[in-house]
């Protein structure tokens, strides 16, 4: 992609509202753009990096048999009061009228949905276990949104729903789960906790949170000094009894987290409101026993960002970076050889190139700040050696690499 024609503009400063780092490096970095409070545009960087996002999530929920759907996100209210939610979920629904003054909402999850979906379908034993899996916009009705894409009002989410017959195929599904998220997150380059959570207004009597350790996130949990035990503040504050950890008795630490991910035993909580039910081995009639685990998408992105960067803007890890490698050309005399390498280049791997008349200067800095994992140089200085000069982002050292080597080089990078 030439960086000339992309549609991508960096700021010099950051909207002085913005106060958590990603929001900042992310609207400076030209990577969303905010559109009203609460809600965002991806631009071609940022959209980028969710498609990376959604690849990993959807390679690692088919790996775990999940089928993927596409569920609505205008729902009729009939489905919302038979689960007694209509006018109980906290946050708000977001609710109109069509013309024929049909009361609907804008899904801000989808247990009712895929209930519903379920219930005309399912009829026996033997067409249990099996789980559900969408990629789909949802909206919170949010009193404050908050710290750019970390608290929105519109956000991509991935929701993942698991039907089963008995409580032990249920648990034993939900570990599975568990284990495919830690993976996930690895991939995503997070290091992740896993927290005994409360299950707020999504129900269920068991339900865990995957949090990242930052001083930006809305969460405090509580983690165990001997054996990483953890539980969310949240949950401890209904059980005032608890001083130290449920597992080994160690002493439980504060600290600030962000929520990437959260799982829920759902147990029959919709599936007895709404009828959901199959025929068991001994033909009689059992309600469908459910689970439920999200991922929110912009947040993961918000959650790396506040992670990986310094004072020069973001340090995406390569599996979730919007493009591979950073070509630079320097000096107007040398745009020949550089097309030349970045047409090669673009044979194997995805390059952003920075063909712009613009100072050597403006371009470095626009390369920190985007923060693609390898930059690569093209200037009068390389080429009389027959060279590129390359450097790995968060990185202060780099190296010249003969050009006939370079493949190679970049190869051993990524």
């Amino acid at each position: 992609m030439l960086q000339s024609k992309f549609f991508a503009k960096t700021l010099r400063d950051a909207p002085k509202e913005a106060e958590a780092v990603s929001h900042k490096l992310l609207l400076k970095a030209g990577f969303i753009e905010q559109c009203t409070a609460g809600v965002y545009s991806f631009l071609p960087l940022g959209f980028r990096v969710s498609q990376k996002l959604e690849n990993i999530i959807r390679n690692k929920m088919n790996s775990i048999g999940g089928q993927e759907v596409f569920l609505p996100t205008i729902q009729p209210k009939n489905l919302w009061q038979e689960t007694g939610r209509w006018t109980t979920i906290d946050p708000p629904l977001f609710k109109f009228q069509d013309r024929h003054k049909k009361e609907l909402c804008l899904g801000p999850t989808h247990e009712e949905v895929i209930t519903d979906l379920v219930r005309s379908r399912i009829k026996s034993y033997r067409d249990l276990p099996f789980a559900l899996y969408q990629i789909q916009n949802k909206f919170r009705n949010e009193m404050r949104a908050a710290s750019g894409l970390l608290r929105t009002r519109e956000f991509i989410m991935k929701d993942l729903y698991s039907f089963h017959a008995i409580k032990e195929c249920l648990n034993k599904y939900y570990n599975r789960v568990l284990e495919a998220y830690h993976e996930l997150f690895e991939e995503c380059g997070l290091k992740t906790i896993l927290t005994e959570a409360s299950s707020g207004t999504i129900g269920g009597k068991e339900s865990h949170e995957f949090m990242a350790l930052s001083e930006t996130g809305e969460d405090k949990i509580l983690i165990c000094k001997k054996c990483n035990w953890a539980i969310n503040q949240e949950l401890k504050s209904k059980n005032e009894n608890l001083k130290s950890c449920q597992l080994c008795g160690g002493e439980l630490v504060e600290h600030k987290a962000i929520e990437v991910g959260h799982c829920f035993k759902l147990g029959v909580e919709y599936s007895k409101k709404m009828q959901a039910n199959f025929v068991d081995k001994n033909n009689k009639q059992k309600p469908i026993i459910m689970g439920c685990y999200g991922i929110g998408l912009g947040r993961l992105i918000a959650t790396i960002v506040e992670i990986y960067h310094d004072e020069k803007g973001i340090i995406w890890p390569k599996s979730v970076a919007p493009f591979d490698l950073h070509l630079i050309v320097v000096g107007a005399q040398n745009f020949m050889p550089a097309e030349k390498i970045y047409k090669d280049l673009s044979k194997k791997f995805d390059v952003l190139y920075d063909d712009r008349r613009e100072s050597p200067g403006v371009k470095f800095a626009d390369a920190d700040l985007i923060g693609i994992p390898i930059r690569i140089v093209v200037s009068e200085k390389t080429l009389e050696q027959n060279s590129v000069e390359i450097k790995k982002r968060g990185e202060e050292k780099s190296c010249l690499i003969k050009s006939s080597e370079l493949f190679q080089k970049i190869l051993a990078l990524i």
